[in-house]
């Protein structure tokens, strides 16, 4: 915090002369400015923490215009430059307003030293994280960047963390010939990891071979696996070439093995044990070379304990685990895929699409139970509906009677919040987010209590509700006794 410096932009030369005393017995930098236009040059060249800028630049001006300005010019060189505004009590409507606009919060003169260096410090604070965060969020692209050029990723579209992390795994472990096991909610993109697995092994150029396991009746599994003879079964007319056959050399993709029923499940172990099988109907023995890969979206280690599935199979086909976790539980990813979706349709139908404000709001809020697929769905809907270019939340089907459990839009001042009973799975991204940990560990300590919160970091509550919503921080409404 010591590195950020305080920025005092007042005409008065006593009260930048006060303030300086005041910042540097709490031992914080600080610069003045006496005028608008010397504040936006050390906002340009300085390593600033936070600005406090008075409301008015004359003695006689009590209309706040000036200061408005200063501090739209100030967010349009830094957007994340936390501003207080100092005002006395004819501008603290435009002050008010203000807060809602962007600035982070303000003080009335004359003002409390004590509060005053409070809010100064926590805001300073809140910069130092939100810097860190930057800092995280740059290093993550960076990674990612050489990821996508040392391997192919299949045209795989992310922004997250988490899901740099589980691309990051499959891309090492791709060389090896280990099984794979891919876990993760139906319509995350295993089908893709697995394909990027393929793609970065040894195998590279020989068969993928996909199988819906969970869809193989017993009577016709040996078959579709393993291959028969022609006349090993009714209407078998000619030979079938079974699909460990087929994969010779390649890659066995077996989707929905938690479905695979407890004969079917003992047949596959067999094969997997000894690298032999026969076709149906043939004496004969054969050996297929194939790097096994498997997915679920079900808890193999619950199914395990219900007798649903073997525990051996499960050791077998579970040497690497790769987990994607719902699209919700990385909303970074939101977005990023949304327009990527929607340049692909443009350039089918020869056209343009762009989402609106409220379009991209109603996307981040949405739960995606059905994670991408659904997304894709919805973007697909949204280019056969919308009226020309722009797309809206209505176009894709997240209007406020449809939005499936969309965040909660910002109480009123009276309304009371508790944390949730059971914590959210956070995604690694925003874990790692050092304001979020911040805000979080205040709203805990709070027990969820708004105003205690803020009064806690410093700043108001509008302030706060608005970092809430940038971070994607949500509490539970507790229903007043």
């Amino acid at each position: 915090m010591s590195a950020l410096k305080v920025l005092v932009v007042d005409d008065q030369p006593a009260v930048c002369a006060a303030l300086e005393l005041l910042f540097d017995v709490h031992g914080l930098e600080t610069l003045t400015a006496r005028t608008p236009a010397r504040a936006l040059e050390l906002v340009r060249s300085d390593d600033l923490g936070v600005v406090l800028q008075d409301m008015n630049f004359h003695r006689d001006a009590t209309s706040g215009e000036e200061g408005e300005a200063l501090l739209r010019q100030i967010k349009q060189l830094d957007p994340d430059l936390p501003v207080l505004l100092m005002t006395a009590f004819q501008s603290l409507e435009t002050a008010v307003r203000l807060v809602r606009e962007g600035a982070s919060d303000y003080i009335a003169k004359p003002w409390n030293d004590d509060k005053l260096v409070a809010t100064v410090k926590n805001l300073l604070r809140l910069r130092e994280l939100s810097r860190e965060n930057l800092r995280l969020r740059t290093q993550t692209n960076r990674a990612r960047a050489d990821l996508a050029h040392g391997h192919d990723l299949r045209g795989l579209i992310y922004a997250s963390a988490a899901m740099h992390e589980v691309v990051t795994l499959a891309a090492k472990v791709a060389p090896s010939e280990a099984a794979v096991l891919i876990t993760g909610p139906n319509g995350s993109g295993k089908e893709r990891l697995a394909q990027i697995v393929q793609a970065n092994s040894r195998r590279k150029d020989r068969p993928f071979v996909q199988v819906n396991a969970g869809g193989l009746p017993d009577d016709l599994l040996e078959a579709e696996l393993f291959g028969a003879e022609a006349g090993a079964y009714t209407g078998a007319k000619k030979l079938r070439i079974g699909r460990f056959e087929e994969a010779d050399g390649g890659t066995l993709f077996l989707d929905e093995i938690a479905n695979l029923s407890l004969m079917g499940q003992m047949k596959l172990l067999r094969v997997l044990q000894t690298g032999e099988f026969q076709r149906l109907g043939s004496n004969t023995t054969r050996k297929s070379d194939v790097r096994l890969i498997s997915a679920t979206n079900a808890d193999l280690p619950r199914a395990i304990a219900q007798g649903a599935f073997r525990e051996d199979l499960f050791f077998r086909l579970n040497v690497i685990e790769l987990k994607i976790v719902a699209l919700r539980d990385r909303p970074d990813d939101i977005l990023p895929i949304a327009e990527f979706l929607l340049r692909r349709h443009a350039e089918r139908n020869r056209g343009y699409y762009e989402l609106d404000t409220e379009a991209r709001r109603a996307l981040v809020d949405h739960d995606w139970p059905g994670n991408v697929r659904e997304l894709e769905n919805r973007i697909q809907r949204a280019t056969l509906v919308c009226q020309g270019a722009r797309v809206t939340a209505g176009d894709l089907g997240l209007g406020a009677a449809t939005s499936g459990s969309p965040r909660q839009s910002q109480p009123s001042l009276e309304q009371s919040f508790a944390l949730p009973a059971t914590p959210a799975v956070v995604p690694p991204a925003s874990a790692q987010d050092p304001e979020r940990m911040e805000i979080e560990r205040v709203l805990v300590e709070s027990g969820g209590v708004i105003a205690t919160a803020a009064a806690l970091l410093g700043i108001s509550r509008q302030a706060l509700y608005r970092r809430m919503d940038r971070l994607g921080i949500e509490l539970e409404r507790r229903p007043k006794a």
